[in-house]
């Protein structure tokens, strides 16, 4: 198992992390507990980054479930617990890793007693194998929306590489999907360069090295050649939405977190309807967004 998996489990359990419609979030504890055994970690660059993607990731994931999202797809999974702590009647989770790395999560899952069932895991190495093919192979459903989530890979694949699997999963992506992704942007202010150069060092020194770091301006040609066009921030879930068996409370009607207002229209053009994963308030909150390297794109 990595260092960085090990450090990304033991920073997360310094996290407070969004709450979802369901699920066992005490598993996904269970879990980070396990393999982050007993690894430190303290406050920095590394742990400031960590938290806001994984509020961004978070945040993605509980809006589109909110909105009914039928079918969620992990790319390189990891040790990754969403599957678990925002587990979801109806709701097809589907895990993409390199087989030793899900054979090692699956008996960790089977030795703390977790029951993963509900989860297809999908062993895939994407230098070589058609992930596409084995996401249909798994069940998963071409004609239904997916919310696809590739986060902290993106730096440890060579560019050609990450093309190819953007367009691999492109060819399974429903109208109405989502990709949500982590990208390392290079360029930008003295300070984030610094902070992103802090990450680097931090993995490459345990073996890890980045293999790709985009300008801002490639990020979008990169993803609309594999045909994803990168979406602006929309207009907010609800904090309370009705669903089957939860109706809304009356009295307490649900309202957007960030509702349209003179000089702050909601762009209606993105299909999960986010306003700013990770990123509630300030009004350049979009930008921080982009220059950190988080980007929901959708088919198109």
């Amino acid at each position: 198992m990595s260092v960085t998996a090990q450090r990304v489990a033991a920073y997360r359990l310094t996290f407070d992390r969004v709450q979802g419609p369901g699920g066992d979030p005490a598993a996904d504890d269970a879990l980070a507990r396990d393999v982050a055994a007993r690894v430190s970690v303290a406050p920095g660059p590394v742990r400031d980054y960590l938290r806001a993607r994984t509020r961004f990731f978070d945040t993605v994931v509980t809006r589109a479930l909110r909105r009914g999202c039928p079918q969620v797809v992990t790319g390189a999974a990891g040790y990754d617990g969403r599957s678990l702590r925002y587990a979801t009647p109806g709701v097809a989770w589907f895990e993409v890793d390199h087989p030793a790395t899900q054979r090692d999560k699956r008996d960790r899952l089977d030795r703390l007693g977790i029951h993963s069932g509900r989860i297809r895991f999908v062993a895939a190495d994407f230098t070589t194998d058609p992930v596409a093919g084995l996401l249909l192979a798994a069940g998963l459903d071409p004609a239904r929306p997916a919310l696809f989530l590739l986060e902290g890979v993106a730096v440890y694949l060579d560019e050609a590489v990450l093309a190819a699997l953007l367009a691999q999963l492109r060819l399974v992506a429903a109208d109405g999907s989502t990709l949500a992704i982590s990208l390392s942007v290079a360029g930008g202010p003295a300070g984030r360069a610094g902070r992103r150069a802090a990450l680097h060092a931090a993995v490459a020194a345990v073996g890890e090295p980045a293999r790709s770091a985009l300008t801002a301006a490639a990020a979008g040609p990169l993803l609309e050649a594999a045909g994803w066009q990168p979406v602006p921030a929309g207009p907010a879930a609800p904090r309370n939405p009705a669903t089957p068996g939860n109706p809304a409370a009356p009295g307490n009607p649900a309202t957007p977190r960030n509702p349209a207002t003179p000089g702050n229209p909601a762009n209606p053009g993105n299909p999960a309807g986010l306003d700013e994963p990770g990123e509630p308030g300030g009004p350049d909150a979009a930008a921080r967004r982009r220059a950190a390297g988080f980007v929901l794109a959708a088919p198109i």
